[in-house]
Order: structure tokens, then sequence, then C-alpha cells
């Protein structure tokens, strides 16, 4: 069972949600909170209830083997998979995802992914830039940081982003905030002990060298009232008053917020339950498992079948209030067995996803909730003497899902192995500048002041995707 506890007060940052929304400068550049709720009120909907998922599909998945099969390309280049017809005519993917073929009309198929950076984590997913933009001020943020910024308030009794990442990503620390600073932190809870993902040898250093304070642990001091919480958090405000006042980190002030944030938590319990995935009706668990199949053997790294309830964990999550999870479905860093690892791992996600929508649907949820499912690059079309297949940053896929968007079609093709985009190119940017949009966000008129107090925008390459909106 978890629970929130006073005892990781220290391990993370407060948010803040619509007492902060005034973005950048005023007039031409930016968006003021009146210009937020007219927009708001045009699109039928307040953004309060929208929600984005985002599911990144650690090393990077095989476009050929996923979503844009090569069936006459070169038996070097096809590999071992078969294509299958989707429920819209005409779009075909591999035989690995069949649940997700039979559902076409609710997802839209990116073919033609470009601008990755080749870089082995998930930050250009969550920000949309690479690690040098703007470094000499800490980096840009990860979209779920920036809504922390702009959406969200101390009093909440949820965080405005949750990162529940693991693998490469929590160890890169992908969903980092960047120039925002430590208050705007995700709120990373510790899943070690539900979801067993093993980390490569070489992670496991890194991830250590990171501290204690990476993640949360989630277990309560049952000594610990609210009347000695909120005793707690007067009398630290008052014994730190001059720490903060010369702390030029912003480490002290991210501790107030989160002291302000966590207070409020425990007191409601809703955020806890929503973690507790032994509050949730036995037959929603039951659907979101994965059924019994041939045995496949995992490899080292790859997620266990039951990383589809990470899906279950963010809609209970969204429902809590919760406005932006990202999280993780491992492994796709296939340089050696790449065949049977998909064996083993696209099933897991192509159950996981479509309960999720299926899930998101009855309850009247999916049209406000944006899901996109993408890795950090592609896959190389030539199979490598490992049966394996390398890194590709030429081009990728990404699967686009809810959100009122556009979905049961396919955006951008690619050459005759799967290697470059010949039509329709997508820029990781262009995605994100959909995902703001979906939230009624228009990234490219909202600025963030940078340490400087110059205002950034939150995107400054592409637009939205209009195929999908």
């Amino acid at each position: 069972m978890l629970n929130i506890t006073g005892n990781s007060y220290k391990h993370c940052d407060g948010v803040s949600r619509r007492g902060f929304l005034t973005a950048g400068a005023a007039g031409m550049l930016g968006l003021t909170l009146a210009d937020m709720l007219r927009l708001e009120a045009e699109a039928g909907v307040g953004s309060s209830e929208r929600a984005i998922i985002n599911i990144h599909l650690d090393g990077g998945p095989p476009q050929m083997d996923t979503i844009d099969m090569k069936p006459d390309a070169p038996m070097e280049t096809r590999g071992e998979f078969h294509p299958i017809q989707t429920s819209i005519a005409g779009i075909q993917i591999s035989e690995l995802l069949p649940k997700m073929a039979a559902n076409a009309d609710r997802f839209a198929f990116v073919r033609s992914m470009v601008g990755a950076e080749g870089r082995h984590d998930a930050f250009q997913c969550m920000s949309g830039f690479d690690i040098r933009n703007l470094a000499g001020f800490g980096g840009r943020p990860a979209m779920g940081c920036v809504l922390t910024k702009l959406l969200g308030k101390v009093t909440d009794p949820a965080p405005t982003y949750v990162d529940m990442m693991q693998g490469r990503p929590l160890v890169r620390n992908s969903a980092r905030p960047g120039f925002l600073g430590p208050s705007y932190k995700p709120f990373r809870p510790d899943l070690s002990s539900i979801f067993n993902r093993p980390l490569e040898p070489g992670m496991v250093n890194e991830l250590a060298a990171l501290g204690s304070n990476h993640t949360v642990s989630l277990s309560l001091n049952a000594e610990l009232n609210a009347q000695r919480l909120n005793s707690r958090n007067a009398l630290l405000g008052s014994l730190d008053k001059i720490r903060r006042e010369v702390d030029a980190t912003g480490m002290m002030d991210a501790m107030d917020r989160f002291s302000q944030q966590a207070t409020g938590i425990l007191l409601s319990g809703t955020f806890a339950d929503a973690l507790d995935l032994s509050n949730e009706d036995p037959k929603v668990l039951e659907k979101y498992m994965v059924p019994d199949r041939p045995v496949v053997g995992r490899f080292t790294t790859a997620d266990e079948p039951k990383a589809s309830l990470k899906l279950l964990m963010a809609r209970r999550l969204v429902e809590a209030g919760v406005r932006c999870v990202s999280l993780t479905i491992s492994d796709f860093d296939t340089h050696s067995d790449n065949f049977n690892r998909m064996r083993y791992t696209l099933p897991i996600l192509d159950h996981a996803i479509v309960t999720f929508i299926n899930d998101l649907e009855e309850r009247g949820m999916l049209d406000n909730t944006s899901i996109i499912m993408w890795g950090e690059f592609g896959r190389t079309p030539k199979i490598n003497g490992n049966a394996g297949r390398d890194h590709w940053p030429r081009v990728a896929p990404a699967i686009f899902a809810g959100g009122r968007m556009r979905t049961g079609q396919v955006i951008g093709s690619t050459d005759r192995t799967g290697g470059e985009a010949t039509s329709r190119p997508i820029h990781y940017q262009d995605a994100l500048y959909t995902l703001y949009h979906n939230l009624g966000i228009a990234a490219e008129r909202t600025t963030i002041d940078d340490p400087s107090g110059r205002p950034q925008y939150l995107l400054d390459e592409g637009g939205v995707i209009p195929e999908l909106v």
C-alpha cells in the first residue's frame, strides 16, 4: 500500500498551478490568465479537465517492426514479422499489434518523425529540445515542468506533473525542470517495488550518483498526524527564513513549496489513493493484466507483463487531478535479438494501450486525455550481425490517441526500407505543439522567463500538426 510521508518532504518539490499562469512579458510576448480563460471558453472545455499521457518507448522503437512495415523490402531490412490489415482500409501494421489493428480508428500513426538528436534518454520527447539549448541557464524544462509553472498551485491535492519513467529516462533525469529550477521538478514516486525494470549494469552507478532525492519514498510514519505535520511545517518555516534569504540555488524555496503541497496531499488522501492500486476494482485490474500467452523469453532490461498497470495508474492519477504523466515501456534498445525481444514487448504494449483507451472512453475521459507513444529515435533498416537493429535518428515512429484528435489515419511516409521520411516530416516539437494545443495553450505565443529575465517561448520550431486538430 502506498501513502505519502512526512519524511519525504525533502525529496521532492511542490507545484504551482493557475496562480502563476501569466506567462512571460505582456502584450504580444505572452498569454495572460484572461487570455487563457478566453481560449478555454472558445474551446468549450476548461483546461483543468485535460491531461497529457506521454509514453516513452525506452530505447527507440523499430519503425519497420511496428507501424511502418516494409514487406517488399530486402530480407535484411524487412525482418521476420508480417503486416496485418487494420480496421482502416489501406492501413497495415505489425502482426504483433493485433488489438491496435482492430482499433485503428482510435489511433493516428505518424511514420515520419524527424529531428531526433540521437541521445539515449527521453529528454527530447519530454521537452522538444536537445540538451544544448539554453544549457548555460540549466537547459530547457520538460513539458510537465512547464505545466507546473503555468497551471499549478501548492494547494492542489495532487501535483501537476508526475513522472513514472523507469530505466534509462529515470537515470538520465529526462523529465527535468531545466532553467525553471528545482521548484518545478516533477513529483517522481519510487515505483521500483511495484514494477521491476532492471537497469543496464552501467546505469546502476549513474542512478546511485543522483542520490536519494531523485525519487520520493511513499511510506507514512503513522505517528505523524495532521496537527503535528502543520506544527512541524510552521517551525521549519520559521527556522529556515534566514537560510532562504541567502539561498541562491532556489532549493530552499523548492522545499517550502513541496512542504506546503505535501500537507495538502496528506490531508486529502486523494493522490495517495491514486497511487495505490489495491483501491482499484479487481475487475478493472484484471482487464489491464496481459492475458496468458506462449512463453517468450524476457530480456534483461524488459518490463514485466504487468507493466500494463502503469497505464491504469496513469488514469487514476489524472482522475486525482494530475495534468501530465510520463511513463516508460521497455525495452526497445534492440542491438541484439530484436525479433524475439519484440515478440515479448510489443504484445504488452498492444494490450496495455487498447485497454487504457477503452477504460478512458468508458469513464468519459478519452476526449480530454491526449496520449502520445514514441521513443528517442527509430532503428536501423538493416539488421546487424546480432539479429538486432541499431540507433537510427533519421526517422522514427509515433502514435497519437485521445484528446479529440483526428485518429484513424497515417501521417507521413518513408522510403522502401523505412530509413528516410519521404513525405510529411513531423518534428518532435510539432508533436509537443499539438499536445500544448490540446490543453488550450498556444505554445507559439506563451513565454516563461529564463533566469536572466528574458522571456522564452515554450517551443521555437514548427507548429501544431494540422492533420490531428
